[in-house]
C-alpha cells in the first residue's frame, strides 16, 4: 500500500440513520391470540432476533418503535391498540401478523372481530399465516430493515 491509498467510506446522513434505525427495532411486548407463541419464540435460541437488532421486546409504548400485532383484533380492543400506538415515538413501524390480524381470520364473519388492523394502524409488513412460523416473522422483519433502508423524508 502506498502512501496516499487510503480506504474511504462515503455516505450521506440520511443512509447512515436509517441503517442504524433499521439494525436497532425495538419490538413491543403486544400478544393479543395463539400468534403470540410463535412471537416469543422468535427470541429463543435458535432463531435468536437479536441477529437482527430487535434484541429486547419492551413492554411500555414509549420504549419501541416496533408494534408487533399478533392475534385477533376485536372491536373492544381497537381503541387501546390505537392508543398504544399513538403513545409510540416517531419513528414507529407495525407489522401485522397472521390471518386475523390481516383479515379476520376463520373469525371474520362475527360481528365484534376488526376485518384488518390496518382500519386501526397503518400496517408497514404483512406477514400472513396462521400462525405463521417464527422464521416467517424473522423474514417480516428482515423485509421491514430493507423498507426503513431505502425510506426518505421528501
Amino acid at each position: 500500500m502506498k502512501t496516499g491509498d487510503v480506504g474511504l467510506l462515503t455516505t450521506t446522513l440520511d443512509q447512515a440513520l436509517e441503517w442504524g434505525r433499521s439494525n436497532s427495532l425495538w419490538p413491543l411486548t403486544f400478544g393479543l391470540a395463539c400468534c403470540a407463541i410463535e412471537m416469543m419464540a422468535i427470541q429463543a435460541s435458535n432463531l435468536d432476533i437479536s441477529r437482527f437488532g430487535s434484541e429486547i421486546f419492551r413492554n411500555s409504548p414509549r420504549q419501541s418503535d416496533l408494534m408487533i400485532v399478533s392475534g385477533t383484533v376485536t372491536k373492544k380492543m381497537a381503541p387501546r391498540l390505537r392508543r398504544i400506538y399513538d403513545e409510540m415515538p416517531y419513528p414507529k413501524y407495525v407489522i401485522a401478523m397472521g390471518v386475523c390480524v390481516i383479515q379476520g381470520g376463520p373469525y371474520n364473519q362475527g360481528y365484534s372481530v376488526v376485518l384488518g388492523v390496518d382500519r386501526v394502524v397503518p400496517v408497514d409488513v404483512y406477514v400472513p399465516g396462521c400462525p405463521p412460523t417464527p422464521e416467517a416473522l424473522t423474514h417480516g422483519i428482515i423485509t421491514l430493515q430493507k423498507k426503513i433502508r431505502n425510506e426518505t423524508d421528501r
